[in-house]
């Protein structure tokens, strides 16, 4: 499949004029999950898994085809607005394997004429040299897991890229695709607001259109979870990660990418168009393992998740023709629960009105005034709520008072 294969610059153009008011266009996204990695760096939670072994690509690819066939054949005559690769390590597929599995997407859906590709990617030099291949599979975005632009923290991190290595694979990135980001992680351990400025600045300087800043979580079942319990990983204090925060906000802005989302900064029309779509509470597949999906069949909204361990999967698609372990039709109130707290981590905020036709009930207005008067929320002219800079530290707390 190769929908785009050298985008015009006025590709997307509606959307750069008004990049965020799509919130109710219809739109519908593609998951594919890639599980494997060189390493399991020590903060990561995510579904992710180290095989010494060759991994048999061709099979998983064919696996992943008749994934596709079987989702495809349950809500059948979508159009793909967005496509995307994670992880894991997408990038350690060979090309030929990316191009299998876009070719199945466009075998059992419509693709947009400006869908939107994207394949993360770890910035070694290795998996760096593959980027033209993909781009010639269809791919025309990346998103590079840099987390870091100085060798020791990327030590600290588990990562096995230099920051030169990254900076190099950047570098490849900007020549191969129109379109790329790359992640960075902040109020990382000793980190001082003057350095998270000057490496930040920095990024910004290499990063053109879009980045993903995430603060450092410590996440149950994870190496840093124990060294941080036993007192041998020390983190920023919550002052200092509110500084932090703060630097990040105030830097991004500056140079004009402005957060659209609580962890996401682009200029205007850059936003990761896939990302929205689960953001704005919208229909996308799942496919491979571990995958979440969320697909409207019968008027209902179904939430899927498949098989975690990649050799079940497997299994599992090759006997019945898909990986879904579970498969809940969610209720009017889960619905509009899930459009909360996922709507009000964008700058856009959320419709009160859509809110309401979800849930079949309005939203206290007593409980928005309250959190008007203190600085968390503010109310457009427009009608949207919209968290504050103010209130995004305190977001989990702002959802979940608006939902009781």
């Amino acid at each position: 499949m190769n929908p785009l294969p050298n985008p015009p610059p006025q590709a997307g153009e509606g959307e750069k004029k008004n990049p965020l008011g799509r919130d109710t266009k219809s739109a519908f996204g593609v998951y594919v999950h890639w599980p494997f990695c060189l390493s399991k760096c020590p903060y990561c939670d995510f579904n992710s898994h180290v095989r010494h072994a060759a991994i048999d690509e061709e099979r998983f690819a064919r696996a992943f085809a008749r994934e596709i066939a079987t989702t495809a054949a349950r809500v059948p005559g979508r159009i793909v607005t967005s496509i995307f690769l994670g992880g894991g390590t997408p990038s350690l597929m060979q090309p030929q394997t990316v191009g299998a599995i876009l070719d199945a997407i466009a075998k059992h859906w419509s693709v947009a004429p400006d869908v939107e590709i994207s394949l993360e990617a770890n910035p070694t030099s290795v998996e760096a040299t593959r980027f033209r291949g993909y781009r010639a599979a269809g791919v025309n975005r990346v998103s590079l897991g840099v987390q870091a632009l100085d060798d020791a923290s990327l030590k600290s991190l588990g990562r096995l890229h230099s920051a030169r290595e990254a900076l190099d694979a950047v570098a490849i990135a900007r020549a191969a695709f129109d379109r790329y980001s790359f992640d960075l992680i902040y109020a990382r351990p000793d980190q001082t607001p003057q350095a998270w400025t000057e490496e930040l600045s920095y990024a910004i300087s290499e990063a053109a259109e879009h980045l993903s800043l995430y603060q450092l979580t410590i996440e149950p079942d994870t190496p840093f979870y124990g060294l941080h319990a036993a007192g041998k990983l020390k983190t920023p204090d919550e002052a200092l990660a509110r500084t932090l925060y703060d630097v990040t906000q105030e830097v991004c802005a500056r140079h004009g990418l402005p957060a659209y989302e609580i962890s996401n900064h682009a200029r205007p029309g850059a936003e990761c168009r896939h990302n929205l779509v689960y953001w704005r509470g919208q229909e996308y597949a799942g496919i491979g393992p571990g995958a979440h999906g969320r697909l409207d069949i019968d008027g209902r909204r179904h939430a899927t998740a498949t098989e975690k361990r990649p050799e079940s999967w497997l299994l599992h698609v090759e006997a019945q023709g898909h990986g879904v372990t579970s498969d809940d039709v969610l209720s009017s109130e889960e619905r509009a629960d899930e459009y909360l707290l996922m709507g009000l981590r964008l700058s856009e905020g959320i419709d009160p009105q859509r809110y309401a036709a979800l849930a079949g009930r309005t939203l206290d207005p007593h409980r928005i005034a309250t959190l008007k008067d203190e600085g968390a929320i503010s109310v457009g002219a427009d009608g949207r709520l919209r968290v504050t800079l103010d209130g995004f530290p305190l977001l989990d707390a702002v959802v979940a008072d608006l939902a009781a």
